[in-house]
């Protein structure tokens, strides 16, 4: 029993024993994999331990052979440096060694490029603008052809700028010119600069047009105590109707157009409303012309030349400033600094450049026929007779009928409708001049001499083309109107077409001196040209007849000559003064251009190739001083004026001009109906 209880004890226990018995052996289980999974961490642990050590093995393996690499690139290094600085070394002392033997030939070399500095010789044009500048051939001087005139300045500038051994211009500018005269100086001026060379403007001081045509040149040049006058644009108009009453005169005019003013300075003491109005247009076109000018050549704003030019005077420090100058130096400093600019030492004004010269050795046998040669102007260099020609005939000065005349030795001259036909007829007759240039420098004159040389520009038969000047006005525009083309510079005053006429009465003037006239007369108007009364009735009425007859003529060949209508020609017309630019935009002139473009102009209408060179032949010739000094038209009246004007000249500018103004219209005035600008206007 005992041992079956036993027996049962264990069979219980062995029971109860089962799951821990299991667990037991679970865990058992368990411990194996962990070991076994353990055994593989550090299996895998140790496989990475060995890639580690190898990883870093290589690396140090890597490294020696850098650094190995590196202490044998050192090395070559250090072994280049050595045998470079070892070469240099023996470089140096080869140089060291040679530089005392070529010491000397250096030197020599030195000195030859200071001598070839020295060598080099750079010459320039140094032309001298001086005195009025005719533009006519006028008269002789008593050494020949020698005087200075607008055409020979213009030629010698040209020639300037063809002449390869000169460098350049330096202009000496101490002329006042007229508008139309400064366009044609400032046109020579570019053609110099279009061929690569510089022109220099030199002044000790300027006014107005000299530095107008300053500012066209590459640089202005002045004085420290230079200075520039621009002070804008005034019309000064001057009246004898005072005057001529204290001395008992009355001036009994008319005029056809209520702009025609040329009377107004004998009849009133001031402008008429229309002539003011016309007047003022004309100053403000000037103005704006002027400034507008100026701004583009100094490239400057339009205000800053306007405050530069309300200031009216600057010194020249003021006017460098102001940008209208580029530099203050006396002559001889400007000269050094030129001579550093070209780089010489050997710099060369040519003085009075391409001036015709005269021998004036006059000694020995052939001395006497050397000097009537001189004289007489005789050029034993002309071209051919047979080389195509353009004929420049000039028309300058008031217009009268018959011969004109010019003062003794170069006064101011007068048109005469003879020589001017005759002129005109010369060289439609020459088979060697293809084309004319008619070149215009007047305020008018005459209406029966203006018809008269107008007719001859309609029957010449060649290619006629009008260059206007300072004026073409009234009668100058009568005779330019029926060219085939005008051309006017932009400050030209052309225009005025109307009519004045009438006389002076000179009775008052002869009472106060004590003189008396006593006439018998037949028919009504047989006192029309008395010069002690004024106009009659009838007779007033026959000459304003004759004088509206005269301004139909006009208008209708004006419009006639420039292809437009009547009506549309007589709105421009009254008296009425313009401007060239204003003169181009109404159509009253074809081009604004320079006499040289209208001498192209008048090859092309001769079929002439533009770049063929062709001769000019200058008309009317110009008159031998002999005829002046020995001839027969030596008149009392015109010495008489010689010897007044001269001194007057020489104590009041403008008196002996106001003075020599009322001479030439008393000379136009001498027949009953003229066509007159008001010329005694003084821009300035």
């Amino acid at each position: 029993m005992r041992e079956f209880l036993l027996g049962m004890w264990i069979a219980i226990a062995l029971v109860a024993a089962g799951p821990a018995t299991r667990l037991m052996a679970d865990d058992a289980s368990k411990d194996a994999k962990v070991e076994k999974k353990e055994d593989s961490k550090d299996s895998k642990s140790a496989e990475a331990e060995k890639a580690a050590k190898e990883k870093s093995e290589a690396e140090a393996k890597e490294k020696k052979v850098r650094e190995e690499k590196a202490a044998a690139d050192k090395k070559a290094a250090d072994e280049k440096k050595a045998a470079e600085e070892k070469k240099a070394v023996e470089k140096s002392k080869a140089e060291e060694k040679s530089s005392k033997k070529d010491e000397k030939s250096d030197s020599n070399k030195s000195s030859d490029k200071k001598d070839a500095k020295s060598e080099k010789k750079v010459r320039f044009a140094h032309i001298v603008i001086d005195g009025e500048l005719p533009e006519s051939p006028g008269e002789m001087s008593l050494f020949g052809d020698l005087g200075v005139d607008l055409r020979k300045t213009m030629a010698r500038l040209e020639k300037a700028g063809d002449d390869k051994s000169v460098a350049g211009v330096v202009l000496q500018i101490n002329s006042m010119m007229g508008r139309g005269k400064l366009s044609e100086l400032r046109s020579a001026v570019e053609r110099v600069q279009s061929k690569g060379k510089k022109v220099y403007a030199v002044l000790e001081s300027a006014i107005g047009p000299q530095y107008q045509l300053a500012a066209a040149c590459d640089e202005i040049i002045m004085p420290e105590s230079g200075e520039i006058m621009v002070p804008g644009v005034r019309a000064e108009f001057t009246f004898f109707k005072d005057l001529l009453g204290k001395l008992g005169i009355e001036a009994d005019m008319m005029h056809v157009g209520d702009y025609k003013g040329a009377a107004e300075p004998f009849t009133r003491d001031s402008l008429s409303e229309p002539v003011r109005k016309n007047m003022t247009a004309l100053v403000d076109d000037l103005y704006d012309e002027m400034l507008t000018r100026i701004a583009s050549d100094r490239d400057l704003k339009t205000e800053d030349v306007r405050k530069a030019v309300d200031h009216g005077l600057l010194m020249a420090k003021e006017a460098k400033e102001a940008g209208l100058i580029d530099r203050i130096a006396y002559p001889d400093e400007f000269r050094k600094q030129l001579e550093k600019e070209y780089k010489t030492d050997n710099l060369v004004y040519v003085e009075n450049y391409a001036k015709k010269k005269v021998d004036t050795d006059f000694s020995g046998p052939m001395g006497m026929m050397k000097l009537f040669q001189t004289i007489l102007g005789e050029d034993t260099g002309k071209k051919s007779d047979s080389e195509a020609k353009v004929a420049i005939v000039y028309a300058v000065g008031p217009i009268t009928t018959g011969k004109g005349e010019s003062g003794p030795f170069g006064g101011s001259s007068v048109i005469g409708s003879t020589p001017m036909v005759k002129a005109l007829k010369d060289a439609a007759k020459d088979d060697t001049v293809k084309a004319i240039v008619l070149r215009v420098d007047s305020p008018g004159g005459s209406a029966l001499a203006s018809d008269l040389i107008w007719r001859e520009t309609q029957t010449v038969g060649k290619p006629i083309v009008a260059s206007m000047g300072d004026v073409a006005a009234s009668g100058g525009y009568y005779i330019s109107m029926g060219c085939d083309k005008i051309y006017a510079e932009p400050g030209t005053l052309t225009g005025s077409i109307g009519v004045v006429g009438g006389k002076m009465a000179m009775k008052g003037l002869f009472d106060k001196i004590g003189m008396t006239t006593e006439s018998i007369a037949r028919g009504e108007n047989s006192g029309m040209f008395s010069a002690t009364a004024k106009f009659s009735k009838g007779e007033r009425e026959v000459i304003e007849r004759m004088m509206k007859d005269v301004y139909g003529q006009f208008t209708t060949k004006a419009a006639k000559g420039r292809g437009m209508e009547k009506d549309a020609l007589e709105k421009l017309a009254g008296g009425q003064v313009y401007t060239g630019r204003v003169a181009k935009r109404n159509g009253l002139v074809d081009e604004i251009g320079t006499l040289r473009e209208a001498i192209q102009a008048a090859k092309r209408l001769a079929g002439i190739d533009a770049d063929q060179k062709v001769e000019i032949k200058v008309l009317p010739e110009p008159k031998n001083p002999f005829e002046s000094l020995f001839g027969g038209d030596m008149e009392t009246e015109k010495e008489v004026r010689a010897q007044l004007l001269g001194p007057l000249a020489g104590f009041s500018p403008e008196l002996s001009a106001a003075v020599k103004r009322v001479v030439e219209l008393r000379q136009v005035m001498r027949e009953p109906v003229a066509l007159m600008m008001p010329f005694w206007i003084d821009i300035k």
